[in-house]
């Protein structure tokens, strides 16, 4: 059992609070998440000719996708607003198994680390495809959204092994 000091998001009234990291040396900090939206061979199809009434799904994604990093503070109330250095999102269309692939990437240096930025950023982009395509199908899947590496910072690297 952990005692009330071991919880670093609570004041000494036990209410939720953004910890300090001012005293924090700032250093490089990346992360990398991911996820998928299963779609069925019609959607895929479509999203593969450009054929959605809505546009061009991927790069719409990935428009968000940066828009859902940038505003991971508004979103998020723990998150420390940080200045990005750099936001990249991939989106690739998986034939095998009927899925849009999606990989972000972000980076900063500072005090606080930028997984939820990724996270947010795959997400977000996830959600913009299911938007795009919903006139088209209603019964997609948002899955595997998850941190796979993550790098800096006083808790070390992290590298998920994908199985995907």
């Amino acid at each position: 059992m952990q005692n009330g000091s071991d919880f670093t998001h609570f004041n000494d009234e036990g209410r939720a609070k953004m910890v300090d990291v001012g005293e924090k040396p700032p250093t490089r900090r990346t992360a990398v998440a991911g996820a998928r939206v299963l779609v069925s061979r019609e959607t895929f199809d479509l999203i593969r000719s450009g054929g959605m009434k809505k546009g061009d799904v991927l790069t719409v994604a990935q428009v968000a996708g940066v828009m859902g990093a940038k505003r991971t503070p508004d979103l998020i109330p723990m998150c420390h607003p940080i200045l990005v250095d750099g936001i990249d999102l991939s989106l690739s269309l998986n034939e095998e198994d009927l899925a849009v692939e999606i990989r972000a990437s972000v980076s900063c240096d500072g005090r606080t680390g930028v997984e939820m930025e990724a996270l947010t950023a795959a997400s977000v982009a996830a959600l913009t495809v299911y938007d795009m395509c919903k006139a088209v199908q209603k019964d997609m899947v948002i899955t595997d959204v998850r941190l796979i590496k993550k790098t800096g910072g006083v808790h070390g690297d992290f590298f998920r092994e994908e199985k995907l």
